[in-house]
């Protein structure tokens, strides 16, 4: 394939402030810039030989994208977050990572290798299994509260309780957002008399939660593209995949929720 060199610095300079959706979109816009047309085959191979690749998009949490956000976000994991973990890593602090995740029994489409294209019925149902998850930053152990309700100030207050139970010899920090059943006086109170501390995360960074890819594991592990046909069994597999995170799952969650922590300093952001 012969590509105009005099050419390739103006796309390349081109896609760098509007990145093609699609092969199509960039055939289409290379031939206007150039008056070329090559075919899908030949952009494609283009596009790879001047650095390029489709990777998916990544988003940016509500007001994430603002300067002082993301400055406030590097600021607390570099002052707060991180020297908690080296305290974790050195043994003399526990610290969990807290989150809720709300599991509807439905349908969750995924990918397999297949002759044809295989289907599996949605339940007919929306119950919902809700998990308050608590995951040590070191040994992965997951300690939760769950129910088919409502997560409240209340099932916070029991999951204080339950990390409390654990009977650590060392000083419990437990990293949260700012829900508002999280932040209430009645958890801060209790927590107060556990002699547990809460650490709450800057708004809009739910990147600097690990337990975030926690529930991204479990969907990916027993919930896509698999049939639970009551709501029972369903609820089991969750349960039985979170109670192995620190066994069974260990050495694949090692790597997943490394701390290398997301930082939106210097991504580059989709032109409008």
């Amino acid at each position: 394939v012969i590509y105009v060199n005099d050419h390739a610095d103006t796309i390349e300079a081109y896609f760098k402030e509007h990145p093609p959706r699609t092969v199509a979109d960039a055939q289409s816009k290379i031939e206007q810039l150039t008056g070329f047309k090559r075919s899908p085959t030949q952009i494609k191979a283009f596009l790879k030989h001047i650095g390029m690749k489709c990777r998916k998009v990544g988003f940016i949490p509500g007001k994430g994208s603002d300067p002082d956000k993301i400055e406030e976000q590097e600021q607390f994991r570099q002052h707060q977050l991180e020297p908690l973990l080296a305290e974790a890593k050195a043994g003399t602090r526990a610290v969990f990572f807290v989150d809720a995740a709300h599991f509807v029994h439905r349908a969750y489409l995924g990918f397999v290798w297949c002759f044809t294209r295989i289907f599996i019925p949605s339940p007919s149902g929306r119950k919902r299994f809700n998990v308050l998850g608590a995951i040590n930053a070191v040994t992965k152990e997951v300690v939760t509260i769950t129910n088919e309700s409502y997560i409240n100030a209340g099932s916070v207050v029991d999951l204080l309780v339950a990390l409390a139970d654990l009977g650590l010899e060392i000083p419990i920090t437990i990293v949260l957002d700012n829900a508002r059943y999280q932040k209430c006086p009645f958890v801060k109170d209790v927590a107060y008399f556990l002699g547990i501390e809460l650490l709450y995360l800057p708004s809009y960074s739910p990147h600097l939660n690990l337990i975030e890819r926690l529930w991204k594991f479990v969907r990916n592990d027993c919930l896509y593209s698999t049939y639970y046909e009551d709501f029972e069994s369903f609820k089991a597999a969750i349960s039985g995949c979170l109670e192995k995170a620190n066994t069974d799952h260990k050495a694949k969650l090692e790597s997943l929720l490394s701390w290398n922590f997301q930082s939106f300093k210097k991504v580059q952001l989709l032109a409008v």
